[in-house]
């Protein structure tokens, strides 16, 4: 059977359009990144196709390398997309690299009469982009969503069928019967078009638990300084600790406050003061592993719970906050706030997160009391 080529094409152009009407409203509602993502993704699959029509015109010479660029870009807007699911940021130079290296290779080969120009690029670059989309979509936590697995399997299978593609191409070129019969561009429309009507609603659900999940960490996240607020830092760290007893691991945790705020509010304002604590937030995300918890405990105060860490470790952590802090270039304008720590720890039995907090909070009084501007160490829970 001999598929029509242009018919495939036009038929697969009208769904990637429908598509992206469909999920570009969903996008102005919803502002999803990876829907976002997906919009430019089938642009791209669109306006290649486009171009791809002109072949066999004069137009080829120009058309038949922007329709190889225009779909690699859409394979590496795919893998992008599924990267904003999992917070990683765009693949830039990935994708410039990508796109930059099929265009030059497109125009290489004479264009204007090779249908195929660049082609072996081409498959190339389509096999890793989507196969890479299909790895981050597998990686994704399975709490995040219910059909991330059959998106990557869908867009594994994708991957598979360019790579046999590519494979068949290097073995018998582009006119070889095998090649033409199951692979060929006709062929390679019709895959492409079953899975994009298969995993529209996936996709739609997907953007959905993007969504969902963003709102949900906004609600977890204090407004000001972007750390957990106290309820959510509460939770987590009472099911961490839970678990690290089970593993018999030590943890640390520190209770930190910032000396005369009150007196930077006075002087400098509110906004100044807000600009402090923004300061000091940042100065506790740059100093601790993305295994530590660090929440607003409450005005000027904050909490950091740090699996694993001696009291050695916490205090020298506390350290290199005040170092961090010391730093900041956003609060040159204004007196640097000096602040005060109240450090605890736990070895092997089980101690309660309550218990903990109230051993750093004496801690942290103590200091206050000293003078403030300095660590003091609570005694270790038994």
């Amino acid at each position: 059977m001999v598929l029509d080529i242009t018919t495939l094409r036009v038929a697969l152009g009208v769904v990637a359009l429908t598509l992206l009407l469909l999920f570009y409203a969903s996008f102005r509602r919803t502002r999803s990144s990876y829907n976002g993502w997906w919009c430019i993704a089938l642009l791209f699959f669109l306006a290649g196709n486009l171009a791809f029509l002109l072949n066999g015109t004069p137009y080829q010479v120009w058309a038949n390398p922007s329709g190889n660029v225009l779909l690699v870009g859409g394979a590496f807007s795919v893998w992008t997309g599924a990267r904003s699911l999992r917070m990683l940021p765009p693949p830039r130079w990935q994708f410039a690299a990508a796109c930059g290296v099929t265009a030059i290779a497109s125009v290489l080969e004479s264009p204007g009469h090779n249908t195929w120009s660049g082609g072996l690029v081409y498959l190339g670059f389509m096999t890793v982009g989507i196969a890479l989309a299909s790895r981050d979509l597998w990686l994704l936590d399975s709490s995040y969503s219910h059909v991330h697995k059959s998106m990557a399997l869908a867009a594994g299978f994708l991957a598979a069928y360019y790579f046999c593609r590519l494979s068949v191409y290097l073995v018998e070129g582009p006119s070889g019967p095998n090649f033409r019969l199951y692979f060929g561009p006709s062929m390679a429309s019709l895959v492409t078009l079953i899975l994009l009507v298969a995993v529209s609603f996936s996709m739609t659900a997907l953007s959905n638990d993007q969504l969902i999940n963003r709102l949900s960490e906004r609600a977890a996240r204090d407004n000001l300084t972007g750390l957990l607020n106290r309820g959510t830092f509460m939770e987590l760290a009472t099911k961490e600790l839970e678990r690290l007893h089970t593993t018999n691991s030590v943890a640390s945790l520190i209770l930190a406050d910032l000396d005369h705020f009150k007196a930077i509010n006075d002087e400098y304002g509110h906004a100044a003061g807000d600009t402090a604590l923004q300061a000091f937030a940042a100065a506790c995300t740059e100093s601790v592993r993305s295994t530590d918890l660090v929440g607003r405990y409450g005005g000027e105060e904050f909490i950091l719970l740090l699996p694993g860490a001696s009291q050695e470790r916490a205090e020298s952590i506390a350290a290199d906050i005040n170092r961090s802090l010391a730093a900041a270039k956003s609060i040159d304008d204004i007196h640097v706030p000096t602040v005060s720590y109240g450090v605890t720890s736990t070895e092997f039995d089980a101690v309660d997160l309550t218990a903990m907090i109230a051993a750093a909070d004496a801690a942290l009084y103590e200091a206050k009391s000293l003078g403030r501007n300095r660590v003091v160490r609570a005694s270790p829970l038994a």
